[in-house]
């Protein structure tokens, strides 16, 4: 039998599945069930099949959710998206989004720099408007965000703002991520 098998789920099991599944079977197969020596021998030994299962079970989920492939999307949907969680101050969730793009256009580099910039990262933002720059060089909004990225970074790497953030961040008066 399989670790599956022992535990009674599907091989598509998640961690809590599994979990549910371990905890209903060790309390039918506890050895402190039972008073006769033999039977709690046998619940001693069903208890080892079902740790050891039970452990190979969620090492295998776990593998299996790390090698979890985000479908990529295409670039005007991401840019959809990301856009609206941006505007609702879900800045985690609209970097993820927007990283699932099939493709990246200025367009792309120009939002990942707002969301970023709204995390309060100016230099990596900085970099994105760059990026935007470089792949379209005559658009003036882009050469004004990346302006306005080099502005915070230059701001920021002064002392009195160093500590000022540093406060923030000490006592948590920073933008939190969500």
């Amino acid at each position: 039998m399989n670790s599956y098998e022992i535990l009674g789920v599907a091989e598509d099991a998640n961690r809590e599945q599994i979990k549910q599944a371990y905890h209903s079977r060790a309390k039918q197969f506890h050895p402190d069930l039972f008073t006769d020596p033999v039977e709690q021998a046998e619940a001693q030994q069903r208890m080892v099949e079902l740790n050891l299962a039970y452990e190979k079970a969620v090492r295998q989920a776990s593998k299996a959710k790390k090698h979890q492939v985000f479908y990529k999307v295409p670039l005007e949907q991401a840019l959809a998206t990301a856009r609206r969680l941006l505007e609702q101050d879900q800045l985690e969730s609209a970097l993820l989004h927007l990283s699932r793009a099939e493709e990246k256009d200025a367009d792309w580099y120009a939002l990942q720099g707002e969301i970023l910039m709204a995390f309060k990262e100016y230099d990596t933002a900085h970099r994105s408007f760059r990026e935007a720059v470089r792949r379209e060089p005559e658009n003036m909004t882009y050469r004004s965000l990346a302006l306005d990225a080099a502005v915070q970074v230059k701001r920021h790497q002064q002392l009195p703002m160093r500590v000022k953030d540093s406060v923030q961040a000490l006592f948590g008066g920073g933008r939190r991520r969500r």
